[in-house]
């Protein structure tokens, strides 16, 4: 929980911004900077257009300060707009045919059983699963999605947006995100079922 000290000094530089002052505009890029870039190459896997969608971030934070009411933290405030322009130069992509992940997806009989039986995971991958190494293979799971479907994941299992948040974002509907979403987390399991050498999560 942030002490009153810490309160404090948001509240400052929060003032300073609105001020206009250079030093804190200055500050605020050296704090964030670092932390949005990383939240934008989840979308964006070119350096030089994630490097651009930060530089627009900063520009459209430093545009609406005076209307930043305060109700939340600047550093969420500001991890909103870093995630809006990521999807905004998404959407002015020319837009590719998605891939499929039919292939990754249960298959179950007539009489609703698992056509491919999940089995539980090993208790040595499960202990896996605890190290840090594997937030790289999770990483590369994610990054295997197609975009509508690994954008969906990134929105609500990463960033923490609700459904509602997350259907506004993608400019799609609310039943179209869970859709998706439960699609993508059954894909992802069989991602992460190849990578722990067969075995389900």
């Amino acid at each position: 929980m942030a002490s009153g000290k810490d309160r404090a000094a948001r509240q400052r530089l929060l003032e300073r911004l609105r001020a206009g002052e250079d030093a804190a505009f200055e500050e605020l890029v050296r704090d964030e900077g670092g932390r949005l870039l990383s939240v934008i190459r989840r979308y964006l896997r070119d350096e030089e257009e994630a490097r651009d969608a930060l530089q627009e971030t900063f520009l459209s934070a430093f545009r609406a300060i005076d209307r930043f009411e305060g109700g939340s933290r600047l550093s969420t405030w500001l991890h909103r707009i870093a995630v809006n322009a990521a999807l905004m130069r998404l959407r002015s992509r020319r837009r590719r045919p998605e891939g499929s992940i039919e292939e990754l997806l249960p298959d179950y009989h007539q009489d609703g059983h698992h056509a491919r039986p999940v089995g539980p995971w090993r208790p040595e991958a499960l202990a896996t699963v605890e190290r840090k190494e594997t937030r790289r293979f999770v990483r590369r799971s994610i990054d295997a999605l197609p975009e509508n479907y690994r954008n969906v994941m990134l929105l609500r299992d990463i960033e923490g947006f609700d459904t509602s948040e997350t259907a506004a974002m993608l400019g799609i509907s609310t039943n179209a995100v869970k859709i998706r979403l439960h699609r993508a987390r059954q894909a992802l399991r069989t991602l992460l079922a190849r990578e722990m050498g067969g075995e389900a999560p």
